[in-house]
């Protein structure tokens, strides 16, 4: 496990791959899709999740909802939505960890094989960064999705 007080002790990792806790459920972020596809062998026709720190941020990244929705995303817990194809989730970060602080997004996903559960092994060999708090590393329920327009808004899972 890597353990630090700031980034910058980190020069070698341009775009690190980063194994934490999510909101939802362990998982890889990293502001580099390309990493992430190669580690899942995901289809590169199938994006990530842009997950945001804050809804300033999001709106700051030069996104924009339909402002029936506005609320409805900032007060979101867990939820990710779909806009014009392109999925989002607002999630604070609980973890006090000043490598996920120095970014305002991350792509994300799950910690896990494609179609397969979480095991340890293969994301800690996978990962550059491992961000743990004392409660561990562990599989939970994922988030759920919301597909919304203007009008309305459609639950997906």
């Amino acid at each position: 496990m890597v353990r630090c007080a700031c980034a910058p002790r980190f020069p070698s990792l341009k775009v690190p791959v980063i194994l934490t806790q999510t909101d939802t459920t362990v998982g890889f972020l990293s502001q580099d899709s390309d990493k992430l596809y190669e580690i899942k062998s995901r289809s590169t026709t199938k994006p990530f999740i842009k997950v945001y720190t804050d809804f300033k941020s999001f709106l700051a990244c030069g996104n924009r909802v339909p402002n029936t929705f506005k609320s409805t995303i900032r007060r979101s817990k867990k939820t990710t939505f779909i806009v014009k194809n392109k999925a989002f989730r607002v999630a604070r970060t609980t973890l006090n960890s000043s490598v996920l602080n120095n970014y305002t997004w991350n792509y994300s996903t799950s910690a896990n094989q494609t179609g397969k559960s979480f095991d340890r092994v293969f994301c800690e060999d996978k990962a550059d960064i491992i961000i743990e708090d004392k409660n561990g590393l562990y599989e939970r329920s994922s988030s759920s999705l919301y597909k919304i327009n203007k009008i309305k808004r459609k639950k997906i899972r």
